[in-house]
């Protein structure tokens, strides 16, 4: 027997598209259902009602088939309308009824196509005249019983597969339907999409693909498949226009994008020129769209239309740490500067607010660390496209004052750097510093003059800043360091750091999120780097539950050293809980060498549980860490605050 499907009815009744497992039923389609339902609309209102509402149970007779019996369950009203949703006896009927159609519609998507549905109430089908004055007459207790039973029949698999009016032979292997595999909906939906897509991609910009036409064979449990290609001609880029904009220039915009007049059109070169005016942080949003016919034959012009945001923005932030205290900072930007997307940002920031000294006592005898107020101010310039498309200008000047467990320190600073983009995700950062400061260190100040030349290379493909939940992140950090003065010597500081994410459940509900830092400096004993070149560990972004600074090689008195080596690693496991609330327990290790040897210094683990708060933002996260191994100078415990992820 062969039963056409018309398109509408493909998209209805078949390809009302679910994988296993995971339905797409429309959203609110149930409750929607539900309460239509309820009301008695799609059955005839009888002369009689039910006084009260009619509760039943329902039982679903398993297939064999766990998905499937898993999906039937999602999808029906029957079962997530029971107990939020009453209905009386009439309406109980209509919503079997409606289920019967939805649990059909399943079956086709998964491929069943002569599946059969039976639901009985109280034994009785749902076409049993006898049923509607049964249930008015029945009381409420015992609750009716409603049982559904499904017959999946035999899988269908895909047969011919047809596409009249496609003249591309290169575009076909775009459909990634071939003949013998199961006729489940959503890759036979898809495959028009796809094979449109790549149509598209191959300069074919008025390409059309129609939703797929089926044929069901039931004698030999195959469904033919035809899609219907409408070609168009094959175009170049024409002319680009850009509208919306109030300060950007037009001019910077066409030679920032890769997309140029002439070349053959790609709706994926398009959707990456749209890509790129997003990033430079000007605009709200940006549409591009095309003619609706070639003008003039073999060209069709493009046009970004675009919004920009707000010129200026002032941003407010804050941490907390029970070691180190409240940082707080203030920040004025300017996104559009000059009209070509130069930004300047101002920032002050207040650090070590309310910060707590710490007193204990060792096997060495007492020791104190003192957190101090402290400020930071500092000035960002941004030019994007700097000397070429895609490699931007990074120039800064930065005045603080810190006061930290192993130094305090007053400096000035500035730098000057170039990202230029190597490949997607890959960056290279390249440029000169200064840095001009005083440093006390157990109570001796050293004034420091350093010429600095930093290159890091970074990999990047972490999906999220603040609450990443798959990628990886890499970046190799080289520093050569010219100490200016009489005795100075040069050093390299070099730095690897990492981080992945891997989703153990459901993508971003349980993530195990892992961090490392490992570090040498060479070319200098620890003692002829200035203390705030060296490496610590302690504290969040390397052992959290230690005081900042307090793993690895410490003074007599308690004071940390810092050293010339460092290996660190941080793991946690987030679970998300519910909408917006989640746990993280974390356990972490590292330490710090004098030697220059990684791996080879005094080995502090912490660990402990984050609470966090989801809002659109990002992670409200709360850390509590102790020490499993407790090092001198470093607290019982310690508590983190802070908006996103530990890393």
């Amino acid at each position: 027997m062969h039963m056409p499907l018309s398109p509408e009815m493909m998209e209805e009744r078949r390809f009302r598209s679910v994988k296993r497992g995971f339905p797409r039923i429309p959203p609110g389609f149930v409750h929607v259902m539900g309460l239509a339902v309820a009301a008695g609309a799609l059955v005839p209102v009888p002369t009689v009602r039910a006084a009260d509402p009619q509760p039943y149970d329902v039982t679903f007779v398993p297939t064999g088939d766990a998905p499937l019996d898993k999906l039937i369950r999602q999808s029906s009203s029957l079962e997530t309308l029971r107990r939020k949703l009453e209905v009386g006896p009439f309406a109980l009927i209509a919503r079997a009824r409606a289920d019967r159609k939805t649990f059909l519609t399943v079956l086709e998507s998964e491929g069943y196509d002569s599946g059969k549905v039976t639901i009985t109430i109280d034994g009785h089908t749902l076409s049993d005249p006898a049923l509607p004055d049964l249930l008015r007459k029945a009381p409420a207790s015992p609750p009716a019983r409603v049982r559904v039973a499904i017959a999946k029949g035999p899988l269908y698999h895909v047969g011919a597969v047809s596409t009249p009016g496609l003249a591309d032979p290169a575009a076909a292997a775009a459909l990634g339907v071939s003949p013998g595999e199961p006729a489940t909906a959503a890759p036979l939906v898809g495959a028009a999409v796809r094979l449109e897509t790549r149509l598209r991609n191959l300069g074919y910009a008025f390409a059309k693909v129609s939703p797929p036409v089926a044929e069901a064979d039931d004698a030999t449990h195959t469904l033919s498949v035809t899609y219907p290609v409408s070609m168009g001609p094959r175009v170049d880029v024409g002319s680009i226009t850009f509208t919306g904009m109030q300060r950007m220039n037009g001019r910077f915009m066409a030679r920032h994008i890769a997309l140029k007049p002439g070349q053959r059109y790609s709706q994926k070169a398009l959707d990456a020129s749209r890509d790129q005016l997003l990033g430079l942080g000007v605009f709200s949003s940006v549409t591009a769209s095309t003619a609706a016919a070639p003008r003039p034959a073999g060209q069709v012009p493009v046009t970004f239309t675009v919004r920009e945001r707000k010129r200026h923005t002032v941003a407010l932030g804050a941490s907390y740490s029970s070691d180190l205290g409240i940082d707080a900072n203030v920040s004025w930007t300017d996104r559009d500067l000059f009209g070509e997307a130069q930004s300047l940002t101002l920032s002050l920031g207040a650090t070590g607010i309310a910060g707590s000294g710490r007193s204990q006592t060792a096997t060495f005898g007492k020791h104190t660390y003192v957190v101090a107020p402290g400020y930071d101010a500092k000035a960002t310039y941004r030019v994007p496209d700097f000397i070429r498309p895609g490699q931007s200008l990074v120039a800064t000047i930065e005045a603080l004052k810190q006061y930290l467990p192993a130094y305090s320190r007053t400096a000035f600073l500035g730098s000057a750097a170039i990202a230029h983009p190597l490949a997607p995700h890959l960056t290279l950062d390249y440029g000169a510093g200064f840095v001009f400061e005083k440093v006390n260190q157990q109570g001796v100040s050293r004034t420091y003059r350093l010429l600095q030349l930093p290159v890091t290379l970074s990999y990047n493909t972490a999906n999220s800043l603040l609450n990443p939940t798959r990628g990886v992140k890499l970046a190799l950090h080289v520093t050569p360091t010219l100490a200016l003065g009489a005795g100075a010597k040069p050093f390299v500081i070099t730095e690897l750091t990492g981080s992945t994410y891997i989703n153990l459940e459901a993508p971003g509900r349980g993530v195990l999120a892992l961090h490392g830092v490992l570090g040498r400096i060479f070319g200098a004993s620890q003692f002829q780097i200035p203390p705030d070149q060296r490496f610590y560990a302690g504290g969040t972004g390397t052992v959290r539950g230690f005081t900042y600074q307090t793993v690895g090689p410490l003074f007599p008195d308690g004071i940390p050293e810092g050293g010339t080596a460092i290996d660190a690693l941080e793991t946690e496991f987030r679970q998300r809980i519910g909408k917006h609330f989640g746990v993280a327990p974390f356990i972490d290790a590292g330490q710090v060498s004098a030697n220059g040897t990684p791996f080879t210094g005094t080995l502090r683990v912490g660990a402990g549980l984050g609470l966090l708060y989801y809002t659109g933002i990002g992670p409200l996260r709360v850390d509590v860490g102790v020490p499993l191994n407790r090092a001198p100078g470093s607290s019982s415990f310690a508590v983190y605050i802070g908006l996103g992820q530990a890393f």
